[in-house]
């Protein structure tokens, strides 16, 4: 029976195949897309002709991902996409989306030089964290881009800074403030406490954000998980809310609303369009309007979704 391993290992294998003899790469190339040294390179395109994962095409469902992804890439202009295959089992099932954000991170925090990452909130971006396997990286900083306290004062479930802290020994600057505030006057004065300016300023110098992609339906998160209410939630919507991004509501054009929620929230606000890699995580049919609006609006950068959610977006 093969293990995680060998199917992690074929995995690369068959992503190293597509990137050699159908998209035309050179080894040197692929060596640097994949993070692996040209040796390494080299012998993943010789597993994946001996493993016959290719013959006149890659016989491997990664290379439809990969396709996804290119063309993703192509239509809104992405710094990076990667696609993994659906799980027709589990349709909703985060776990290779949760493993290529895991890598994503793992490489960024191998890097010799200090790096910030920043971070959201939610199940998506908690899965990928703890994945992560543990490194010792003191010289990184970890960052948190939103505030994870409700209005009851109850902390979130899904918190992530302090988690990859734990795995990294990263110092880290969590968001020491609630989600939404009472008023847009009560959150002027918070975002002015000393304390406060110095994690945003850390965290507008981030190298790499990690976050999610909530609908903002009945049963969007920041609804479900106690940060907005049943009334502030159909406010947003009659404001023409698609979708979230660390709580910053946006329209199916992807334009962040001026209204509502969006003028009491703490986190930090998205830069238009993304400049630093700012990588969003999620998948499903539900989230598919929420996706594409982020991307038609630049919120984002990079992607990381299925081939299901990959097929839907680019539907229309």
């Amino acid at each position: 029976m093969a293990t995680d391993s060998d199917k992690s290992r074929l995995d690369e294998a068959a992503r190293a195949g597509w990137l050699y003899f159908i998209a035309g790469h050179t080894q040197d190339e692929i060596a640097k897309m994949l993070k692996v040294s040209r040796a390494s390179a080299q012998r993943l395109v010789s597993l994946c002709l001996a493993e016959r994962l290719i013959t006149f095409r890659l016989e491997h469902p990664i290379a439809a991902c990969m396709e996804l992804a290119a063309r993703l890439k192509d239509v809104f202009h992405l710094a990076s996409c990667e696609v993994v295959p659906a799980d027709p089992a589990a349709p909703l099932s985060t776990a290779g989306i949760a493993e290529r954000a895991a890598a994503v991170l793992e490489a960024t925090l191998r890097s010799e030089q200090p790096t910030i990452v920043a971070l959201g909130t939610g199940r998506m971006v908690r899965a990928a964290v703890e994945r992560v396997s543990p490194i010792d990286c003191p010289h990184h900083e970890i960052v948190s881009l939103v505030g994870n306290i409700s209005t009851d004062g109850s902390a979130s479930f899904y918190d992530t800074v302090g988690r990859l802290a734990d795995r990294t020994k990263a110092r880290h600057y969590p968001m020491p403030l609630p989600f939404l505030m009472s008023s847009e006057e009560e959150r002027a004065q918070m975002l002015r406490i000393s304390s406060v300016e110095r994690v945003r300023a850390i965290a507008a110098k981030a190298d790499l954000r990690l976050i999610g992609i909530g609908q903002m339906d009945q049963s969007a998160q920041v609804h479900v998980d106690g940060f907005v209410s049943r009334e502030e939630l159909f406010e947003m919507r009659r404001l023409g809310a698609t979708g979230e991004v660390i709580g910053w509501a946006f329209d199916a054009d992807g334009r962040v609303i001026d209204g509502g929620t969006n003028r009491r929230l703490t986190s930090i606000p998205p830069i238009v369009p993304a400049a630093a890699q700012t990588i969003g995580a999620a998948l499903g049919h539900a989230k598919v309007p929420a996706i594409r609006a982020a991307l038609k609006g630049r919120l984002i950068n990079g992607l990381i979704t299925d081939e299901t959610t990959a097929s839907a977006i680019l539907k229309d």
